[in-house]
């Protein structure tokens, strides 16, 4: 994320400042101090009596009333990942801002619970296991990590650059789906669609002293390839009867690559998918449960 605009103008205490409170308006905070609320509440529009869990995602309002597949990677990935062990929710379409955590997606548990109670992401699998009591799930091995920083990386890398870094992409796809949506105020998307720009920017300069589309499409290529290895022969990865998060944090990524919906303007990643016939089938099997 951007930096913080905290620090103002510096003044000396004896130097005029056109930032300085006039004395009539500090005696009135004098008497009425300012108050430092706590944490967000949930969503206002949240029903109080729901019977069923209430995911929170990035999509839109027709979308989520059809269960369609949330635009955002992450979001998708647990939306696909509830599905594939079984559990029932409603989507809500929401954004960082209504988050506790100030990140989606975040879970709301049906009744009978403790209304207040939210379950953020880095929690829902072990909240998914107590549900379903899938014990397949808690066998995470050095494997599994190994090849899911290939997607953590390597291809998040070169999701960030095409969908934010790429002009016609950010404009065709980033900008309407997460900032139009934000506000019809001209200046502030253009203000928004800055800072979502920079933040992608920043993200990849961590790892590089300057972005190298090359190197980037070289690297996600190499995880494509290594995943496809992976899946082999397979219906599911590591040869699981039934999906998995692996499947799900997969599935995040290629959906939303090759689905035409998202209105890319340019997909070199589009491409080098679908070079490996069994990602883009594995695809096609998840997108079923949707």
């Amino acid at each position: 994320m951007p930096p913080q605009a905290s620090e103002g103008p510096q003044t000396d205490g004896n130097t005029p400042s056109f930032f300085r409170v006039p004395p009539p308006i500090k005696q009135l905070f004098d008497r009425f101090p300012l108050t430092t609320y706590p944490a967000n509440d949930l969503p206002q529009r949240t029903p109080s009596g729901r019977a069923d869990n209430q995911l929170f995602v990035f999509s839109d309002a027709a979308s989520a009333r059809r269960g369609r597949p949330s635009f955002n990677p992450q979001c998708l990935k647990w939306q696909a990942y509830l599905k594939f062990v079984g559990i029932d929710f409603e989507i809500t379409p929401s954004n960082n801002h209504a988050s506790p955590t100030g990140a989606l997606p975040f879970l709301l548990p049906a009744f009978p619970t403790d209304a207040a109670v939210t379950i953020p992401s880095h929690k829902l699998q072990k909240w998914a296991i107590e549900q379903v009591h899938c014990e397949e799930e808690q066998q995470l091995n050095l494997r599994f990590e190994v090849y899911a920083s290939l997607l953590d990386h390597r291809i998040r890398n070169a999701w960030l650059y095409m969908m934010y870094l790429d002009d016609d992409n950010f404009k065709a796809v980033a900008q309407r789906l997460y900032v139009n949506p934000s506000t019809t105020s001209s200046l502030v998307r253009a203000a928004l669609g800055f800072q979502l720009q920079q933040a992608a920017r920043d993200e990849l300069l961590k790892t590089s002293q300057y972005i190298d589309v090359a190197a980037l499409e070289g690297d996600a290529q190499n995880a494509f390839e290594a995943l496809s290895t992976l899946l082999a022969e397979d219906e599911h990865f590591f040869g699981r009867p039934n999906p998995g998060l692996f499947d799900a944090t997969v599935f995040a990524y290629t959906h939303l690559i090759l689905d035409e919906g998202m209105g890319w303007k340019h997909n070199r990643l589009a491409q080098l998918l679908k070079q490996h016939t069994n990602l883009v089938q594995h695809r096609e099997r998840l997108l079923r449960f949707f």
